[in-house]
Formats: C-alpha cells, structure tokens, sequence
C-alpha cells in the first residue's frame, strides 16, 4: 500500500515522516545549507532507510517556512502545501491523542495554535525560542553549541541567578509558591558559574514560554498544553514545566516524536476535503 509523506521544511533543517494506515512511521530529521538541498537529501534518506521506491509514495505533503522555495512537484509525485499552523494543530492533536489544545511548537521562535477536533487557528508567537537560547548563551557564557549549553547546565543553581518569591516577601500566597520565580536574572551572584548562567538562561526562555501557552489555554478553555518541536529535547525543559503544571494546573503534554508534529500534521492532512 502507497504511503504519504509529511514533510516540514526549515531554513536549513528538514523532518519527514511516513503515514500509512491511519499510523505514522520512520521519522527522520536532516541538516542542510539550504531549505531544497535539506528536502532532497530527507527525502532520498526517507526512501532508503525504508527500502521504497518512488512509486510507493502517494502524496508528498509540505509545510514550514522553506516549503516557499519549492514550486514543482517532488521526482513527479503530487505535492501539496499546507499552511504550516493547521499542520501544528492537527499534528500535535494527533500525537497527543487529545481533541483540544494549545499545541505550542518552539523552534527557533515559538507559535502558539488552538486545536480542537479538526480545526485549528494560529494565535500568536513570540520570538522567545531555540535562537534567543543560543544567542544569550553565547554573549554571556561563550557558548555557541545547543548541545554544549544543555550540558554546561546539568550542575546549574537558579538561586545564585533568579529572585524568588521568598527572597522578596515573608507573606504566605495563595496563587504563588515561595520558590516562584519573581525575576528571571533578578538575583544574579558575585559567585555564579556558568552553570548557574546556563541554567538560568534555559529558565528564562521555558518560563516564558510557559506563562504565554498558560494564559493562551485559559483564553481557549483548555487544560491542555501540548509541547512540540526541537525545544523539546531539552532536558531541563521537563522540570520546568512540571513546576508550571503545579502553579498554574495546567496539563503540559510531550508526545512521543514531539519535535515531528509538524511534518505529521501535514501528512495528516493528505485528504484535499479537509484542507
């Protein structure tokens, strides 16, 4: 049986994933100079990695922010655009197994999309993401590597870098916690290390994130937060979150291949009737 692929093409990085059978299959993730080398060199790694050929490909569906750059069909295969929001909300639903939510995909940037059922709409973004870590990390602790700064983190201290809530008032709240963060790099240390710098740099980005998808939620009256793209192989990011969860009782969720929703909203949007 001929499969479908969705494809999320970024500026220099491409994700693929295979549909068949109502179930996706064989994510892979490939790295480019350019947005059409990246979909190329996915595509030709898709087809080996799972034995296929071309004409075992049904539809090829595209999306994300270098599917601009691709006007022709993929090797004579029907190739279709999706708008990158709608593949974000069905791909996030779908690997969730929700019916609604916020479904938040942090790349470089993060979107914020409600979901529900088979509709979704775009609700806004924030320029806080993957590339406000990486630039913060190398103009305050010389760290250039997404990799390096997560380790550099591992042996990190908030409390030599963020004010707390209990370092400013004595006063029982009933909305905050005594460890709640009452300023990102509010209290930074004579002492603090890198570590300390590079931890607090992951807080400050997640926390952000996380109050935006919060207050978003309540606006769309969910308790569903689903967490998708690269951001979410970032380790830290799962306490983070978890602390958000208790503060705000919100349900922050991340799917099995999170960082794929968007390719997989796209192949999951192959029936035209629903586009």
């Amino acid at each position: 049986m001929k499969c479908i692929l969705g494809i999320d093409i970024g500026g220099s990085t491409t994700k693929i994933i295979g549909y068949r059978n109502g179930e996706i299959f064989s994510p892979l993730l490939v790295k480019a100079n350019d947005p059409t080398a990246s979909l190329y060199g996915a595509f030709g790694k898709f087809l080996s990695v799972n034995h296929l050929a071309i004409d075992d490909i049904e539809r090829v569906m595209i999306t994300g922010v270098g599917a601009s750059a691709i006007q022709e069909d993929l090797f004579g295969i029907p190739t279709v655009h999706i708008d990158e929001f709608q593949a974000i909300g069905r791909g996030g639903l779908f690997l969730s197994s929700l019916d609604h939510a916020v479904v938040v995909s942090m790349g470089t940037g993060t979107a914020f999309v409600a979901a529900k059922g088979k509709q979704a709409k775009h609700l806004g973004g924030t320029g806080v993401g993957g590339g406000t870590l990486l630039g913060l990390s190398d103009r305050i602790i010389n760290v250039r590597h997404f990799n390096e700064l997560i380790e550099t983190a591992k042996n990190g201290d908030l409390q030599n870098v963020d004010l707390l809530i209990r370092d400013i008032s004595t006063d029982e709240m009933e909305t905050l916690t005594p460890n709640t963060t009452a300023s990102n790099f509010g209290k930074i240390s004579d002492l603090a290390s890198n570590g300390d710098l590079a931890l607090g740099i992951i807080n400050l980005v997640f926390q952000t994130i996380g109050v935006i998808s919060v207050f978003a939620a309540r606006i769309e009256e969910t308790e569903n937060i689903v967490l998708t793209g690269n951001l979410t192989n970032v380790p830290q990011m799962r306490e983070i979150f978890a602390v958000m969860k208790a503060l705000y009782g919100k349900n922050f969720v991340v799917p099995e291949h999170s960082e794929f929703a968007t390719a997989t909203g796209a192949a999951l949007l192959h029936n035209m009737e629903e586009l």
